[in-house]
């Protein structure tokens, strides 16, 4: 137990030190981790459609980053960002079905001087394929 105590710490430091210049990926069971013990911020950037379709993360933030067209406001979706975060240094996770446009996004927000920017590997379906609960209920946490 404590040399998985050791493990998760180094590699925690690690990833601080990782999120600061480049975009960090995590597996579900970091994005847990993560979410309890350092207070991330996970941001879910699918459709609404995929948030009803497969439910949320509980405890993340519903924010579409792209329309349906593909488009993107960065503009706009970076000041929404910025609202849910609780200060300027918070961890935050993206999540998308896949892993792509979230990290996409996240190489986006890095370009844009943010740092701790993190998204989940594999995206929701690491996540359900993980057998981590999903909240149904309460799609979009935060409607945008």
């Amino acid at each position: 137990m404590m040399f998985k105590s050791a493990i998760f710490l180094l590699l925690s430091a690690f990833s601080c030190w990782l999120g600061a210049t480049e975009l960090g990926q995590v597996s579900a069971e970091q994005l847990q981790a993560m979410q309890q013990n350092r207070h991330a911020l996970v941001v879910d950037i699918r459709t609404a459609a995929e948030w009803q379709a497969s439910g949320v993360i509980p405890g993340s933030h519903t924010l579409q980053a792209y329309g349906g067209d593909g488009s993107f406001n960065a503009e706009k979706w970076l000041a929404d960002l910025h609202k849910l975060k609780s200060s300027p240094d918070q961890p935050v996770i993206l999540v998308c079905r896949s892993g792509n446009r979230s990290g996409k996004l996240g190489e986006f927000l890095i370009r844009q001087g943010e740092r701790q920017i993190y998204h989940l590997g594999d995206g929701m379906q690491s996540w359900i394929k993980s057998g981590y609960p999903v909240d149904s209920n309460n799609t979009p946490n935060n409607k945008h």
